[in-house]
């Protein structure tokens, strides 16, 4: 981890937690962590929003008796759905093997 070739203190979870590489990866994860946390906070609140301030809008009919307010709590669960997709397939193309590979050096720097 070192390509200094200086000794390093600390257990090896310490030194992995202060590498770049770690300190790489947890910025990946934050970088698409963070945006879609807060996309789905604020269409969660636009729903609430609109429930408690706009009923009106709300119950304007769609078909038959489904209504905007219907149709908005529906697709909170679809938008949950597809950002775990998003996460699932951001995870296994641009994150697990780079974890992966940290996990073996600590696994190999421990034994």
């Amino acid at each position: 981890m070192s390509t200094t070739g200086e000794q390093s203190t600390g257990t090896i979870y310490e030194q992995m937690q202060a590498s770049s590489e770690f300190a790489e990866l947890r910025s990946k994860l934050r970088r698409f962590i963070f945006p879609m946390s807060a996309a789905f906070l604020i269409w969660y609140l636009l729903y609430v929003l609109l429930a408690s301030y706009a009923p009106g809008f709300m119950a304007i009919k769609v078909l038959g008796n489904i209504n905007i307010g219907l149709i908005f709590g529906l697709l909170q669960f679809v938008s949950t759905f597809v950002i775990t997709t998003l996460y699932a397939r951001w995870a296994n193309n641009k994150f697990d093997a780079r974890a992966k590979a940290l996990r073996e050096e600590i696994e190999e720097g421990a034994l």
